[in-house]
């Protein structure tokens, strides 16, 4: 069993630091449907950590949990050591936790650049009147704002769209918009449901190689949600395995491979 504070060092040579996050006996019910039912795990510093689960398994669900979307009926949330009481999603992202969504969330009639600029509202501290009248603190404010969201651009190479009305994207490029203002926020954990969904081969490969690149460049802690289990086996560290709103495997990408609960309920290859 891993320490809770120490961490480990990856087969690629990666250091992952000690738990950050804990999931301690999540329990959430909509009326009489029990969407999670006594769940535990954690996360650990910089580590890329996997939900994964057939359809309808509550991986969003546990997601909505951890962003402040669901307080559940039972159990408890630690974070950095200190048990969370029930909080509003924006109190979560306050922690620094920002997320990315299933269904794209974005601001279609706007530009890139603004899309992503608002991410950095918690970042700005000055305020209606000063921003108003851009004028000395706001202005600082303002200049530094839009120089590190630029940084972002560039980071994920949308710079040749960064003026063109987010509406007006493809759908791979909405993602890349969304990661970006997700990141924007400088997120200590960054969660990202689905990120891969109803993308093709290329733009797969694009965003794995963008995840892998914030895990490496910022040491952003992530938390994935994906349905394809080849980008879950090679970009993950550690995976939790939910099926019918319970845990039924937890482990490295080999071991839960490997597991049968989760051949049997996931991958869908019956046991000899």
């Amino acid at each position: 069993m891993l320490d809770q504070t120490e961490g480990y060092t990856t087969e690629d040579g990666r250091k992952i630091g000690g738990v950050v996050m804990e999931m301690k006996n999540i329990t959430l019910r909509f009326g009489g449907v029990v969407a999670i039912q006594d769940i535990s795990f954690d996360v650990r510093e910089g580590e890329i950590r996997a939900i994964i689960g057939p359809n309808g398994a509550g991986k969003s669900s546990m997601l909505n949990v951890i962003s402040g979307f669901y307080n559940p009926q039972e159990g408890e949330v630690w974070y950095k050591g200190e048990k969370r009481p029930q909080m509003k999603p924006y109190q979560v992202a306050q922690q620094g936790i920002a997320r990315t969504f299933q269904n794209i969330a974005l601001f279609e009639g706007m530009s890139v650049l603004d899309n992503v600029m608002t991410g950095r509202i918690r970042q700005m501290k000055s305020g209606l009147l000063a921003q108003s009248l851009w004028k000395g603190k706001a202005e600082r404010e303002e200049v530094e704002n839009r120089a590190f969201v630029e940084r972002i651009i560039d980071f994920l190479e949308i710079q040749h769209i960064r003026k063109t009305p987010v509406g007006r994207l493809p759908y791979g490029l909405k993602k890349r918009v969304e990661l970006a203002r997700a990141l924007a926020a400088e997120p200590s954990i960054l969660l990202l449901d689905e990120p891969m969904a109803g993308m093709n081969v290329e733009e797969k490969e694009d965003m794995s190689r963008f995840v892998l690149d914030v895990n490496d460049e910022f040491g952003t802690t992530i938390v994935l949600i994906e349905h394809d289990m080849g980008v879950v086996m090679d970009l993950s560290d550690r995976v939790v395995v939910m099926d019918y709103g319970k845990k039924i495997g937890d482990g490295t990408p080999d071991e839960v491979r490997s597991n049968q609960a989760v051949i049997d309920a996931y991958l869908g290859v019956a046991h000899d």
